[in-house]
């Protein structure tokens, strides 16, 4: 990739409050970027932010403030180049820590989980079908701090995998045209990924730089929760695109590969967090502020031994959720480390779905118990302890559960591999 600075940003888009001048992020200075060389590295890095994040997480959450300072300190930090492989100067963690990091995030603040996540799929993408250029630029580009965005799936086509964006050739060479939504990350990005069709009806992943000529970044993101991941909408119109940064990723439909499952992964971690920033602020609102039922007879709500039953259930099914996404990260792991087939693609699909399951479950039970554990006064609007539900309820939505028990029954009982796509 190129070190062309980012160019100044214009003021494009409009919230419902009003119009928003759009900040692109500058090129930060690769001297400045820690050097991520081991798990533990990590696991550090992202305990230290997590500190960070958790400050002000609520007031972010309550008056839409991007996190744009919070954003930097994660780049600065090394975290988004922890996968790149040692061959290039990366700690190539493992799936276990790379999960791990995204839970402890997201337990902090989980829309700052949510905003780097896929760059990580991106960087399957590269190790996958990447060519030797393309690694060098890619992974020399993250370890300097640069951040891939995501230019999501479009509105109104009959399913997500369903699209208009075409990469064309044309006289002045590829140009990039369409609308996608979804796009967590490009507000921030450096460089936005693209899914399109070449001019042979393939499908293609194509890498702009953000403030490239013709792409629009738009902050339309108005959903009740993960308020401040800014996933609103990307506008291509005539980007001219290099072609040593297009990856063919229509190759990766008959290639076994792990980005499925290490996508959904990450998708569990981040769960997973929310689970445990309910629970974490349900056991302190107990403690320092609810009152016991009038007919317990007790003096304190800590004492209540319905409540405290509660509890235990709820650290039960924390416990099994976070064991079994460890447990697929583990596995992952191992499958990585050889060949992936058809198979073993498949075990780790089932693998992270049941994880999945589990993560997506007690984030709701959590946020939900929240309130019927800490009582009515824990609904004031002061405490804000609802966007806990609201972002469960959202990012658990980017894929449904229904369908991850589907893929476990059809693997277990017929034998059927579940699909190879981004969502398994």
């Amino acid at each position: 990739m190129s070190s062309t600075a980012i160019r100044p940003a214009a003021e494009i888009g409009a919230t419902p409050s009003g119009p928003l001048a759009q900040r692109q992020a500058p090129l930060p200075d690769p001297g400045a970027v820690a050097r991520i060389a081991s798990d533990d590295e990590a696991l550090a890095a992202a305990h230290r932010l997590a500190d960070l994040f958790r400050a002000d997480a609520a007031g972010r959450d309550r008056e839409h403030r991007l996190p744009w300072e919070e954003i930097d300190h994660y780049s600065a930090s090394g975290l988004g180049g922890m996968t790149v492989p040692r061959s290039h100067g990366g700690a190539d963690v493992s799936h276990v820590t790379l999960a791990e990091v995204f839970r402890i995030l997201s337990a902090a603040d989980p829309a700052l989980g949510q905003i780097p996540q896929n760059q990580f799929g991106v960087l399957g993408v590269v190790r996958q079908i990447g060519t030797a250029s393309q690694k060098q630029r890619i992974y020399e580009a993250v370890l300097a701090g640069q951040r891939l965005g995501n230019a999501g799936p479009e509105r109104g086509t009959a399913t997500v995998l369903h699209q208009t964006t075409r990469l064309q050739e044309t006289g002045g060479g590829l140009r990039l045209d369409g609308k996608r939504f979804y796009s967590t990350g490009a507000l921030f990005a450096h460089w936005i990924p693209s899914r399109a069709l070449d001019s042979e009806g393939r499908a293609v992943l194509v890498l702009v730089e953000r403030g490239a000529a013709g792409v629009t970044v738009i902050d339309d993101w108005t959903s009740f929760g993960q308020r401040t991941t800014a996933s609103g909408s990307v506008e291509f119109s005539g980007v001219r695109v290099d072609p040593d940064n297009v990856l063919p990723v229509w190759q990766m439909a008959t290639q076994p590969g792990l980005t499925g499952p290490v996508s959904q992964l990450i998708q569990a971690a981040i769960d997973a967090g929310i689970a445990q920033a309910a629970i974490d602020d349900m056991l302190a609102f107990v403690r320092e502020r609810a009152r016991p039922w009038v007919d317990s007879g007790l003096t304190d709500a800590t004492d209540d031994p319905y409540l405290i039953q509660a509890v235990g259930r709820l650290q039960v099914d924390l416990h099994a959720a976070n064991a079994v996404l460890r447990e697929a990260g583990a596995l992952v792991d191992t499958l990585a480390a050889a060949p992936v087939t058809a198979a073993s693609s498949a075990r780790a699909s089932v693998a992270v779905a049941e994880a999945k399951i589990l993560t997506t479950e007690i984030a709701l039970e959590a946020a939900e118990k929240l309130f019927e554990l800490a009582g009515s006064s824990a609904t004031r609007a002061a405490h804000n302890l609802d966007r806990h539900w609201r972002n469960a309820r959202t990012h658990t939505l980017h894929d449904p559960v229904r369908w991850k028990y589907h893929a476990l029954g059809n693997y277990a009982l017929n034998g059927v591999f579940p699909k190879r796509h981004q969502w398994n």
